[in-house]
């Protein structure tokens, strides 16, 4: 596996490798929203403010059925640059990895089958409470039957998420539990400033160190329940969370409510360890012992501007895509160079068609 990059404790990252090359694999997508989002400035996930909400379903919909129903186009920045939905979606389709979504608080449901779980979306917590306490409770209890529904039925459950704005969110309970984040953004010149003021303001509503009340002050609906899918499927079987900045803020969560870090990874792409105006595998190391995964999916050799456009720092990661390439490149044994083959190939298709 010359592409990756091992970090965190680097002997459970090989034996977690180990353990699941002639396994079974299935990717859930957490969709979720907070409307954080909508504060200017702090997020490229969708055309424009109005369009924000349409991006969870959309990239759902987009995983299924190659195209969106809810919106006319998937998911993009202003200027055209495509959803990571696209990495994700070239991942699994390579290696035939079933997948499922997940609603677990976003605005607008999408136009397929998935598990509802009736939870609410989350508050702009510049100006207002995340949620209620109770809904945090509901979101770790939900997070649980899921996550234990999900890993017996599989080898390793790969959890990717779809949440504008929740790197935001990540920040203020990563801060709230007392780690010195830095946190990175869908977008390369990261808005840190406008993030700090958010978060300033945010943990001055503190008011008790209990867990489940800083979620509920400071985050938002995909952290508690992706925490409670962790603790559930960890017992049973290997989790590895896709993502970068969000799935911090959930290990921070999860080791509060308890999980098994012998079964636990993290998988993301090298666009998130190399942005230094982010501290990722630092903060892992701090919050637990648990291996990580890099992935560089070569697309900086890509001949289309939308996809080399990732490892100049748009997006950088999202939709699950690190660790469904990763989990992809063990079932399948592609490197890097054949990734970038099969996103061009689905670039092509994608752009030819609309």
């Amino acid at each position: 596996m010359e592409n990756f990059e091992l970090f965190g404790n680097t002997e459970k990252a090989q034996n977690f490798l180990d353990s699941i090359k002639s396994g079974k694999f299935l990717f859930s997508l957490v969709m979720s929203y907070t409307e954080t989002c909508e504060i200017p400035g702090i997020t490229f996930a969708g055309a424009d403010k109005d369009s924000i909400k349409f991006t969870p379903p959309a990239d759902a919909e987009y995983l299924y059925y190659g195209y969106c129903k809810t919106i006319d186009k998937i998911p993009m920045t202003p200027d055209g640059k495509p959803t990571p939905g696209l990495l994700t979606k070239t991942a699994l389709e390579s290696a035939s990895i079933p997948h499922i979504t997940i609603n677990a608080g976003s605005k607008i449901p999408p136009k397929l089958p998935f598990i509802d779980t009736g939870m609410s979306f989350g508050k702009n917590i510049s100006i207002q409470d995340a949620m209620t306490d109770s809904e945090v409770s509901h979101a770790v209890d939900y997070g649980r039957i899921v996550g234990r529904s999900l890993a017996s039925l599989t080898d390793c459950l790969i959890v990717g998420e779809s949440i504008p704005g929740g790197t935001t969110t990540s920040l203020a309970v990563l801060r709230a539990f007392g780690y010195d984040a830095k946190v990175s953004s869908s977008i390369p010149n990261n808005p840190v400033e406008l993030k700090n003021q958010i978060v300033t303001s945010a943990l001055k509503r503190i008011d008790s160190d209990h867990p489940y009340s800083v979620i509920s002050k400071v985050g938002d609906p995909m952290i508690p329940f992706v925490a409670g899918m962790l603790s559930s499927a960890s017992e049973v079987s290997k989790v590895m969370l896709a993502g970068g900045t969000q799935m911090t803020a959930i290990l921070a969560f999860a080791s509060k409510i308890g999980f098994n870090d012998e079964n636990t990874a993290i998988g993301t792409t090298s666009y998130i360890t190399s942005d230094e105006s982010a501290n990722f595998k630092n903060l892992i190391s701090k919050i637990a012992d648990i291996p990580a995964f890099a992935i560089d999916p070569g697309l900086k050799n890509s001949q289309f501007p939308g996809l080399k456009a990732f490892s100049d720092g748009f997006a950088k990661e999202g939709v699950g895509a690190g660790g469904s390439i990763i989990s992809s490149m063990i079932k399948t044994g592609n490197n890097s160079q054949k990734f970038l083959e099969l996103a061009e190939k689905e670039y092509r298709r994608l752009f030819t068609l609309q």
